[in-house]
């Protein structure tokens, strides 16, 4: 598969994480929010089978990170939540003809470059679509798109298999690929705990900052 383009969908950091305020206050949940979207950068600016990397964003501290890695940035549909947002990558990759749409959410800190390889290299001829869960197979963590409008898309808590059944009712029969760094998904105290024991240990500027922070 060529010209397969990374969408990053990236919320304002003011008031990011909030489920995570039991543990830290607003002002670390933002350091956290654009670590961990560095993390995520800086994986896909290291893959291989990218053709390039669009972030939607409204933040314009997100954007400058984003610029900082090599990263085009658009703000079609950046308000309108995750899927909104990711329809309008969708929408702006599909208009320049690009060939599909890899859509990574900025809170997957463990993913490397390789795995990013890995799913495009899983990706089959389009029309097609590729899917990486999230470890408890309720999220959709990553998704291949080709061409990048090729199926509605909608985001949440439990979107995984309803993407798998509209997939199928298209006629295509989904890729599922399952990789533990893109799986892991930080939204709950559960999976920073998750993350701080994982085995490797990957070293990421994120398990850097929550060591540091004592957690």
């Amino acid at each position: 598969m060529t010209d397969v383009w990374a969408a990053v969908p990236v919320k304002e950091f003011t008031g990011a994480k909030q489920r995570l305020s039991a543990m830290l206050s607003p002002a670390l949940r933002e350091i956290l929010a654009a670590t961990m979207l560095e993390d995520v950068l800086s994986a896909l600016s290291g893959a291989t089978r990218l053709a390039g990397i669009l972030v939607n964003t409204a933040d314009p501290r997100a954007a400058d990170l984003a610029r900082r890695y090599g990263a085009r940035v658009v703000t079609e549909g950046a308000r309108d939540g995750h899927t909104g947002a990711v329809l309008g990558m969708a929408r702006v990759l599909a208009a320049e003809g690009r060939g599909a749409l890899l859509t990574v959410p900025g809170d997957i800190p463990r993913v490397t470059a390789a795995e990013i390889d890995t799913v495009v290299s899983s990706c089959p001829d389009a029309p097609s679509f590729t899917i990486v869960p999230a470890h408890d197979e309720l999220g959709s963590n990553a998704i291949l798109c080709a061409p990048p409008l090729v199926m509605p898309l909608r985001f949440g808590d439990d979107s995984y298999f309803p993407h798998l059944a509209t997939a199928r009712r298209l006629g295509m029969e989904p890729a599922i690929v399952r990789l533990p760094g893109i799986g892991l998904d930080i939204d709950h105290p559960a999976d920073l705990r998750a993350l701080l024991r994982a085995k490797p240990r990957v070293p990421t500027r994120t398990l850097a900052l929550l060591e540091g922070l004592g957690l």
